[in-house]
């Protein structure tokens, strides 16, 4: 797990949608021109048909009818246990050309990349400056190869990092308006009801989202996890928030010593942890002092899912279900 990002999930001041030029909202023939989330201006002899993409905002694209156009992708493609990681939902990975490298976090094998000769390159920022699954020295050299258009997640709510995927799926080529797209957006209304529901039933029991390493213990933050905020600012989900978050303010590292000083009856996991995780849980002597402990109330929570209203709906009904199991 990265460090820097041990939910992924995970800004500060809120960042504007910005206004694209030129054609920015469609894919139509000609020159085409698009103003992403962090300000860059792209521009190109015709539509791009040929992307390569990180692996979560790869299977968004694919939500939205994409898919064929995307030639190659980076970043997690299956979890520690060989499964199709929760990142990359709905995303066929066995047709997936992978060019994830195999050095530092952040690297991609850019000769196989090149041979891929993508058009253009789709990744996300939880940070601003900080491309999901691209570090800097390979951002680099991968805009040699093509231009790098970045849908920015900091500081939005969960429905305003849907709304910037698609408006960068719109300028590829996406059709918003359909059936398959707006039953998405139908499905996600009606998976948010039900968690606002459960919410309503839940009284004074509380949830803890976080997610265990080896020494320590991350909680994590609903101020600035768009998912997190919205389940409980819009949705009323009773979600525990830390006092005192690092820097970033994704979660508050806490010694496992101190893993009881937020009370929860539900503990909200990071299914990217895996099975391992839950066992490091089952040797803290003092996180087994919780209620969401004694009465194995662990729920998992997928903190980096793909940006788009389907996985969001599937995601949100598995939540509900989960809940309600264990309440």
């Amino acid at each position: 797990m990265n460090s820097r990002r041990p939910l992924a999930a995970l800004a500060t001041a809120a960042v504007l949608l910005l206004a694209g030029c030129g054609s920015s909202d469609s894919a139509d023939d000609g020159p085409w021109r698009f103003t992403d989330d962090t300000g860059t201006k792209i521009e190109l002899d015709a539509a791009p048909d040929r992307l390569l993409v990180q692996s979560s905002m790869a299977a968004a694209l694919t939500d939205l009818g994409l898919g064929e156009k995307i030639v190659g992708t980076f970043g997690p493609l299956k979890n520690a246990e060989g499964k199709p990681d929760s990142q990359v939902a709905g995303l066929d990975i066995e047709a997936a050309t992978d060019v994830t490298g195999g050095g530092e976090y952040g690297d991609i094998d850019l000769e196989k990349a090149a041979g891929l000769k993508p058009d253009l390159i789709v990744t996300s920022a939880y940070l601003e400056g900080d491309l999901w699954y691209l570090n800097a020295a390979t951002a680099k050299k991968a805009k040699k190869l093509a231009p790098i258009l970045v849908v920015s997640f900091d500081g939005k709510t969960l429905p305003e990092l849907l709304k910037g995927t698609e408006r960068a799926a719109k300028a590829l080529g996406a059709d918003l308006g359909a059936e398959d797209t707006e039953q998405a957006h139908d499905d996600f209304a009606a998976a948010a009801d039900r968690v606002r529901g459960i919410a309503s039933s839940m009284g004074k029991r509380t949830i803890l989202a976080g997610s265990p390493a080896q020494d320590v213990f991350y909680a994590s933050n609903p101020d600035v996890s768009p998912d997190l905020s919205y389940w409980r600012d819009e949705l009323d989900l009773p979600l525990v928030t830390p006092s005192n978050p690092d820097e970033g303010g994704y979660f508050e590292t806490l010694s496992w010593e101190k893993a009881d000083k937020y009370t929860a009856d539900v503990f909200l996991y990071d299914d990217r942890v895996g099975k391992a995780g839950l066992a490091i849980l089952e040797d803290q002597p003092v996180f087994q002092t919780l209620e969401a402990a004694k009465n194995d109330a662990y729920v998992p929570w997928t903190s980096v899912a793909p940006p788009s209203h389907r996985a969001y709906a599937n995601l949100m009904n598995r939540l509900a279900d989960d809940l309600e199991k264990v309440l």
